[in-house]
């Protein structure tokens, strides 16, 4: 276990007294309970008291190993290197000793912190090392402890009604398994049920590429500005940004306006209905007329990628509707929005539905990935439909069970619910002194998923680093807030007053 990584991610909470014996795990437990006010004292001793910005970003040290790094990876998307050993909690540090409080996340990725020492204890563990060294094929030779790893973990926390999962390795893997499903249901229900044989015609013309005789192509509904991932099927139900989707073969699927909603969302309700409404309806019209007809239709419950974009419970309430009307699957892509950010562990519990999604994609913050379901049908009428070598990564499911746990005993969901009312009025009194600089604030009420538009966002951005922040953007002009669920208000007090000297900078 003398890894460099478990090394490196010790010495960054040698501050810690409870992490330098050997009775760590003990101490660990008893230094955790579920109070919010024990887990304030424990995160603030185990990480920096604010952001400390001793260099420009990137400084001579970044700028040195990324010239080495660009002569065998591609940098140009490269946001910030990073010191992992020396970063900890809610704050990323570079090479250079700089150190920012973290609002980004890793693209919302990072759930309990850097460093998080419960998740180091989780690395660890006797189990964690098996499944890290002898990675199985899990179709074929899934472990022993499959179905209680499971249990204990990613189905801990299935969204009701859904009690089965199939594990993956990505957000775009998720889509794009679980589209397979919906494909693979559809055909079943035509074909007559689970136990119809495939024709000689049917398997010839797979072969092929073709449409087997007698049938109509399928597709899968997805909205303008969403982005559901960059392999080929779930690429084709992105619509965000040009960049993503150029020189790449696209299915030629249906896309529905997202409703062109105005912010505050309970400042416009009736225009913001009306925009719902119309939108609902063109999702109708092409379920019942497009050409490849919609087998599933498959939504964000907030479009991150596109511009943090917004629309009401009764939306959503009203895309159930259609859906199970016509027969078509419900895909709620919980990717970004999953595991707490919102204030609910999943975002679509806002929406209080008459009956659930019929999957919901996972990832991110998860640390793992896949899709949830509850109809027994939605599992493929044969093995190796739905397969591959690895098939999701127990190492990973490992982790998010030490993720739930931590969540859990320190009340992490509730905890970001509250501080994300405190974030959100914090920056309508600052969009009310800086008018043009906040403009359409965004996401009342749903924890710190909270986003704003900037005439001038990428400066903001990387002005932001320079005050010690590290932020990031969506769509065209928003400003993303994605921290992780330790963020506190004392963070969001730092947040605050950097964000204003922004202003002031830009202004």
């Amino acid at each position: 276990m003398a890894s460099r990584t478990l090394q490196g991610g010790t010495r960054a909470l040698q501050r810690l007294p409870l992490l330098s014996s050997s009775s760590t795990t003990a101490r660990v437990r008893r230094s955790f309970t579920s109070s919010t006010r024990v887990m304030s004292s424990f995160y603030q001793s185990w990480e920096p008291k604010g952001p400390s910005v001793k260099t420009e970003i990137p400084g001579p040290k970044a700028k040195q190993a990324i010239s080495e790094l660009n002569q065998v990876f591609d940098t140009r998307s490269l946001n910030m290197l990073t010191d992992y050993y020396s970063s900890s909690g809610n704050y990323i540090v570079d090479p250079d000793g700089n150190t920012l409080l973290d609002v980004y996340a890793q693209i919302a990725s990072i759930p309990v912190g850097y460093n998080n020492p419960h998740l180091i204890e989780a690395a660890r563990s006797e189990q964690m090392v098996n499944a890290l060294i002898n990675r199985p094929a899990l179709g074929n030779f899934p472990p022993a402890d499959w179905a209680s790893v499971l249990e204990a973990g990613i189905l801990k926390v299935a969204p009701k009604g859904l009690n089965q999962v199939f594990t993956a390795m990505a957000g775009s893997d998720a889509n794009e398994t679980a589209y397979k499903a919906a494909f693979m249901w559809k055909r079943q229900q035509e074909r007559g049920g689970a136990n119809v044989e495939f024709t000689a015609e049917e398997m010839e013309s797979a072969m092929k590429n073709e449409l087997s005789p007698g049938s109509k192509p399928l597709s899968i509904l997805s909205f303008k500005t969403a982005f559901h991932g960059r392999l080929f099927g779930s690429l084709s139900t992105t619509r965000s940004k040009p960049i993503h989707k150029l020189d790449i073969p696209a299915f030629d699927w249906p896309q529905a306006t997202f409703p062109q909603v105005k912010y505050p969302l309970d400042q416009h309700a009736k225009e913001n209905a009306e925009a719902e409404r119309k939108a609902l309806e063109e999702v109708e019209h092409l379920i019942l007329n497009y050409h490849a007809r919609p087998c599933a239709v498959v939504i964000e419950p907030i479009q991150s990628e596109g511009g943090d974009n917004h629309a009401s419970p009764a939306f959503f309430r009203g895309l159930r509707e259609v859906t199970k009307k016509h027969d078509v699957l419900l895909i709620v892509d919980e990717v970004q929005t999953g595991v707490g950010a919102t204030g609910k562990f999943w975002a679509h519990e806002h929406w209080d539905l008459p009956t659930p999604p019929d999957m919901v994609t996972f990832s991110k913050k998860a640390q793992t990935a896949g899709y949830y379901f509850g109809n027994p049908e939605l599992r493929p009428n044969k093995p190796y439909r739905q397969f591959n070598t690895w098939m999701g990564d127990p190492a990973r499911a490992l982790l998010f069970k030490a993720i739930i746990e931590e969540i859990e005993r320190l009340d992490l969901v509730r905890h970001t619910a509250k501080v994300g009312d405190y974030l959100y009025g914090k920056l309508e009194a600052l969009s009310k002194k800086y008018p043009g600089h906040f403009d359409n604030l965004r996401g009342k009420g749903m924890g710190t998923f909270i986003a704003f538009d900037n005439p001038k966002r990428d400066q903001f951005l990387a002005e932001a680093k320079k005050f010690g922040v590290n932020i990031g953007g969506s769509g065209q002009s928003a400003v993303r807030l994605r921290p992780m669920l330790i963020f506190e208000q004392s963070h969001a007090d730092i947040l605050i007053d950097v964000l204003e000297k922004v202003v002031k900078s830009l202004s």
